[in-house]
C-alpha cells in the first residue's frame, strides 16, 4: 500500500501468521515498520525465528506462552490480529458432529481470541490505546449445512464476542473490529480446488468454479487474495481508521447477497 498507514514502531501480535492471510498480514505490517510477533504450532524453515513463538493456541498453556513472549520480546502490544481459525469437522451435517467435534471448533475459532484478549487487553487500557481485529468469516452468515455448521457457529460466537468487547473498551481508547473474509485463495484453498478438479476430471479453474458454485457464486468472479485481506486489516488497524470500531468488514467479492 502506498498510503502511509503510520504503523511504524507499532508492536503487533498476529496469530497463525506463517502462511495464508496471517502470513500476508505479518509481511505487510513489517513492510510498514511495525515490530511483529506471530504464533503457530510449527515454524516453517523459511520463516524468521525472531518473529516466531511456537505454541498451540487451542490450549491454556499455549496462550500463556504467547502472552509471555509478547511481554518479554515486545514489551507489550499495540495491535492484535486474530487470524487463527479453521475446521477439521467431517461432512455429514449435524449428525456427524459429536461433542468432541463441537469442542474442537470452539477451541480453535473462539477461545484463543478470548484468552489472549483477556491477558493483553489490560495493558492496552492502561496505555489508553490499542486495536484488536478478529478475523471471522462469511460462513457465520452463509453456513454450509453439510460441512461448516460447527465452524460457522464458532465464528458467529467470535463475532458476537467481538461486538460486545468493542462496546466495553471503546471508551477506554481500544478499538475492536471484525474482518469477515469469504473464499480466500490460500494454500489450503488451492489444494481443495485441485482435489475437486481431479475428482471432477477438470482443471484448476474448473475446481475453483466448483467452489464458487457451492457458495452461491462470487459476483467478482474470483476469490480474494491473502494480500487483499491484509490490506484491509492494516488500514483498519492504522490511525487512518481512528473512528472505526465495533464494525464487521466483509471482503468476499460480493458473495453475501445482502448488505
Amino acid at each position: 500500500m502506498s498510503m502511509n498507514l503510520e504503523l511504524n514502531g507499532k508492536r503487533v501480535l498476529v496469530t497463525a501468521g506463517t502462511k495464508g492471510i496471517g502470513g500476508a498480514v505479518v509481511t505487510l505490517f513489517q513492510d510498514c515498520g511495525a515490530s511483529v510477533l506471530t504464533a503457530a504450532r510449527v515454524r516453517p524453515r523459511s520463516f524468521p525465528e525472531k518473529l516466531f513463538i511456537s505454541a498451540d493456541l487451542t490450549t491454556l498453556e499455549g496462550c500463556k506462552a504467547v502472552v509471555d513472549a509478547v511481554n518479554e520480546r515486545l514489551g507489550g502490544v499495540d495491535i492484535i490480529v486474530h487470524v487463527l481459525g479453521g475446521s477439521s469437522a467431517p461432512a455429514g451435517g449435524f449428525a456427524a458432529l459429536d461433542d468432541r467435534e463441537w469442542q474442537q471448533e470452539l477451541n480453535l475459532n473462539l477461545f484463543p481470541a478470548v484468552r489472549l484478549d483477556r491477558a493483553l487487553l489490560p495493558g492496552m487500557v492502561t496505555q489508553g490505546e490499542g486495536v484488536i481485529i478478529h478475523v471471522t468469516s462469511i460462513q457465520h452468515q452463509l453456513p454450509l449445512p453439510d460441512s461448516t455448521t460447527a465452524y460457522a457457529a464458532a465464528k458467529a460466537a467470535l463475532s458476537t464476542y467481538s461486538k460486545s468487547l468493542s462496546k466495553e473498551v471503546a471508551p477506554k481508547g481500544v478499538r475492536v473490529l471484525r474482518v469477515s473474509p469469504g473464499w480466500v485463495e490460500t494454500e489450503a484453498s488451492v489444494a481443495l480446488a485441485e482435489r475437486l478438479a481431479q475428482q471432477a476430471g477438470t482443471d484448476y479453474e474448473g475446481g475453483k468454479r466448483i467452489i464458487m458454485e457451492s457458495l452461491g457464486g462470487i459476483p467478482l468472479g474470483r476469490p480474494s487474495t491473502p494480500a487483499e485481506v491484509a490490506n484491509l486489516i492494516a488500514f483498519l488497524a492504522s490511525p487512518r481508521a481512528a473512528s472505526i470500531t465495533g464494525t464487521e468488514h466483509v471482503i468476499d467479492g460480493g458473495t453475501v447477497p445482502t448488505a
